[in-house]
């Protein structure tokens, strides 16, 4: 039992020397994708414009590497993740932080964008604390899928050599964001150790088909909103008739077409010129109604149109 135990440690120990291969980890790309609306719905409750996250890349590398890449032009926030016993951060570019103080105090894009290289003011850097423990939450409930998380908030810092999750030389794996809001971008990123990761290799590599589509309740609700609230016209074709050009240019005003319906004919309800409905024609109440009586065959009307009648 115990050389099992100690086969098992070495095979990990190996694994965990050579990285981790994110074509193997496909979890954790739906973990990040169900940040990224989690984030969103964060921000509706403190914002009237709408902002949208997405995640544009998944990398991994080392950590110093990826914190230079930020040095001067990023804050970031470290966090405590007392389930992994370890520190991830998460970080917003300078147009991150710049585009959701606007959005935060009611603007609406028309003024330029802050161009110069200064330094955070307070409320900016107040406003950052905030948002970080807002994107803390969504990545704890992000994470849900595999494990609970409890990620707590510790700092702020704009000095990427401070902001130390571990030796600069260390793996991680850096997952970038595309925020959109009031006509503007930024990047948001989050670096988690791979240390961090590897105990959860497993759950991280094993998905089915089935949770390749894991829907999100709270989106889902919104979608179906969204949807319900949207408006569509709708065009009863009472007749169709195919005449030739030199027919049309004859036609003159006030002439009477007849039409071959009747009240019994049926009649084509259509939208965006997509056939829904077969109807008829009716009144009530001093209106015209229609009565829907059956939805209209699409393969049939296609066979229709292309046999010899």
């Amino acid at each position: 039992m115990n050389a099992a135990v100690s086969h098992h440690d070495i095979r990990d120990m190996l694994l965990d020397a050579a990285g981790l291969s994110l074509d193997k980890l496909p979890l954790l790309n739906i973990i990040f994708d169900r940040m990224s609306t989690f984030c969103a719905d964060a921000l509706r409750q403190y914002a009237a414009s709408q902002a949208y996250f997405s995640l544009s890349e998944l990398e991994s590398g080392r950590i110093g590497d990826m914190l230079d890449m930020y040095e001067g032009n990023a804050v970031v926030g470290v966090f405590h993740v007392a389930e992994w016993d370890s520190q991830v951060i998460i970080g917003f570019d300078r147009d991150v932080v710049f585009t959701m103080v606007e959005v935060l105090f009611g603007g609406d894009g028309s003024e330029p964008p802050i161009e110069d290289e200064r330094s955070f003011s307070n409320i900016e850097m107040r406003i950052a604390q905030a948002l970080f423990e807002q994107m803390g939450k969504a990545l704890s409930a992000s994470f849900a899928l595999v494990k609970k998380t409890n990620i707590t908030f510790q700092r702020t810092e704009t000095r990427m050599d401070f902001a130390v999750i571990g030796r600069r030389a260390n793996l991680a794996v850096c997952a970038k964001f595309l925020l959109q809001a009031i006509n503007r971008g930024g990047e948001m990123f989050v670096i988690i150790p791979q240390t961090a990761l590897s105990p959860m290799r497993q759950q991280l590599s094993r998905i089915s088909a089935g949770e390749t589509t894991v829907r999100d309740p709270i989106w889902t609700r919104h979608i179906r909103s969204e949807v319900n609230r949207a408006e569509v016209q709708l065009r009863l074709v009472m007749e169709e008739r195919q005449i030739t050009l030199g027919e049309a240019a004859d036609l003159k005003v006030g002439q009477v077409l007849k039409l071959q319906a009747t009240p019994r004919t049926k009649m084509k309800l259509e939208s965006s010129k997509q056939p829904l409905f077969w109807c008829h024609l009716g009144q009530a109440e001093g209106s015209y109604v229609v009565r829907i009586e059956d939805p209209v065959d699409l393969e049939q009307e296609f066979l229709d149109d292309i046999l010899p009648r």
